[in-house]
């Protein structure tokens, strides 16, 4: 059975991808491939670190820990297609396919942007508010912040899948791009897009002002605490932890806000897959060396990992 009623006879969708060069095909499959791969073992093993070491079970590492889980879950809503694609040819995705595939990414992009306001807001009570900290941030504080960034996601998800697959597709079943995103799918429709256009303009701008809202007001106050640290060695930690949570936000936001708080008549498919692969492929494998792999407790604790798997192997 259909995943919901379509009003048109599509039942398939044809995804471009993002280049229909055939010398360019195997090159790009190793591309993704070994890009998927550092992604997995990356957010995975930040996983493994945080649930085998008791040092790690903090507050941080469990927002950490599940930004991997996220990580691991949107990349692999897309990459394992868009693989199978250039090695294949196969560029065909079934109708509820599609649907599935915009669910999980919309719904876990949507909750890595409030996951990331959370973890602006543990560093604000880390470095603002130390003594508090632990009274702050609990263990009930921290699953609230959790399922909130996974209801909102969930929430959201549904109402773009079920706004876009209420459209009738007669122009096309060719997708411009390498997954189903939304604008690429609105512009195949030959219904009125009005509803639409506002629904994905008016969510996306929630999540980009209202977790940039936290964000930047958790860093601003983080910002005139350093200044008031006495310790040249403490300003500069504060200082390089601030720039690779910022960094990685930048660039989530920044593209998100290219991609979808933008009419339609404004995108460039072509350019839209660019900026796609930053979000879908790039910030996810980035994500564990950026917050994990600097870590000296993460790295304390691989470290330890390693030594008991080479003893338990018999290699030392």
């Amino acid at each position: 059975m259909a995943l919901m009623e379509n009003i048109s006879e599509v039942t398939e969708f044809i995804l471009v991808g993002l280049t229909e060069a055939l010398e360019l095909q195997v090159p790009l499959f190793i591309i993704f491939t070994v890009v998927y791969f550092f992604t997995l073992v990356g957010n995975l093993g930040m996983i493994v670190l945080t649930v085998l070491d008791s040092r790690l079970h903090m507050p941080m590492y469990f927002l950490l820990c599940n930004l991997s889980l996220v990580d691991c879950a949107y990349a692999s809503a897309v990459s394992p297609k868009v693989m199978a694609g250039f090695l294949t040819g196969d560029k065909i995705i079934s109708y509820n396919a599609c649907a599935a595939q915009m669910f999980f990414f919309a719904a876990f992009a949507t909750a890595e942007s409030f996951l990331l306001a959370s973890m602006a807001y543990d560093r604000y009570a880390a470095v603002c508010t130390p003594l508090h900290y632990t009274s702050n941030m609990t263990a009930v504080m921290c699953v609230l912040l959790i399922s909130g960034s996974y209801a909102s996601g969930l929430l959201q998800s549904s109402l773009h899948v079920a706004f876009t697959f209420h459209l009738s597709f007669c122009h096309s079943n060719v997708v411009n791009h390498f997954f189903c995103d939304i604008p690429p799918l609105l512009a195949l429709s030959c219904s009125d897009i009005y509803a639409n256009e506002m629904v994905l303009f008016v969510l996306a701008a929630f999540n980009v002002f209202f977790t940039l809202l936290v964000i930047l007001n958790s860093y601003l106050f983080i910002f005139v605490t350093i200044l008031r640290m006495s310790s040249t060695e403490g300003r500069k930690k504060a200082f390089s932890t601030c720039a690779s949570h910022l960094t990685t936000v930048s660039i989530f936001y920044g593209t998100v806000i290219f991609m979808y708080l933008q009419p339609s008549s404004s995108h460039s498919m072509d350019t839209d897959k660019m900026a796609s692969v930053f979000y879908t492929m790039v910030i996810p494998m980035l994500n564990p060396m950026v917050y994990s792999l600097r870590n000296k407790e993460v790295n304390s604790a691989f470290k330890k990992v390693a030594r008991k798997a080479k003893s338990s192997l018999g290699l030392v």
